[in-house]
């Protein structure tokens, strides 16, 4: 057997069972797939995700569903199984590694005035507001289904999960949603006010959680999925150090 397929037997291998220092070893052989459709990173490319839901996950036990591959959207946990792509990696920054980049240090110079408070999860008008706005900005206008996703998939959770609400001089202008655990703070989303865009309130925000790692001594920080040919994920890969998932369920450090 070649390296190769040595290699792509160990992920099949690691992603069919998990292996949980805390919870032990859980074969995956419950999971659902769901269709194929168009991908919404790659032009011209097919996805294809497998998928479960839980009213209720221990934090600890997300975090190793997260090392293999899998995010949280609502009460719905899932992952890419793309039968003709591997692109979807999941990211992440080592905590006590990491040094913000010159431009990172100027976006918390230049919002230096904001207040920042972490709440559990609050969804209000004042939010759903701000949602459909970031929407409309950010996504070609959509925002006719903003109040479903946003008491869906943002204001519902099944792991532990907080908010962090901006504010200058009292009005909201951005928030952030993550998931808490032992061993990582994850990123959920984050949306901001149009109107304070010169901010860099996304960047902003992802600083903001990463500091909130240091202070309560949480190793990493995970960002997601990153997709090397996908523009909006680019930004992901400015923080640095991080290291990515490899097809075999390993982390590996990047460039």
């Amino acid at each position: 057997m070649s390296e190769l397929q040595q290699l792509a037997k160990k992920g099949l291998d690691r992603m069919s069972r998990l292996a949980s220092p805390i919870f032990g070893e859980i074969p995956l052989d419950f999971l659902m797939r769901g269709d194929l459709h168009d991908c919404p990173y790659v032009p011209g490319r097919s996805a294809l995700e497998e998928f479960f839901i839980a009213n209720e996950l221990h934090p600890e036990l997300y975090h190793d569903l997260m090392d293999r591959y899998f995010r949280r959207s609502g009460t719905v946990l899932y992952r890419p199984v793309c039968p003709d792509c591997r692109e979807c990696r999941p990211i992440r920054v080592p905590v006590a590694d990491f040094v913000p980049s010159k431009s990172q240090r100027r976006v918390l110079r230049r919002n230096e005035d904001v207040q920042i408070r972490i709440t559990r999860l609050r969804g209000t008008r004042e939010k759903l507001s701000i949602y459909k706005d970031y929407l409309a900005s950010q996504h070609n206008g959509r925002s006719d289904t903003a109040r479903e996703d946003f008491a869906r998939f943002l204001y519902t959770s099944c792991v532990d999960t907080v908010e962090l609400e901006y504010r200058v001089r009292g009005r909201l202008v951005a928030g952030s949603i993550v998931d808490a655990c032992a061993r990582s703070l994850s990123s959920v989303y984050a949306y901001f006010d149009p109107a304070f865009s010169s901010r860099s309130l996304g960047t902003f925000s992802a600083l903001q959680e990463i500091r909130l790692c240091s202070q309560m001594n949480i190793p990493y920080y995970y960002i997601g999925f990153y997709v090397a040919d996908c523009p909006s994920m680019r930004y992901k890969a400015r923080f640095k150090p991080h290291e990515i998932m490899t097809p075999g369920c390993e982390w590996s450090p990047a460039d």
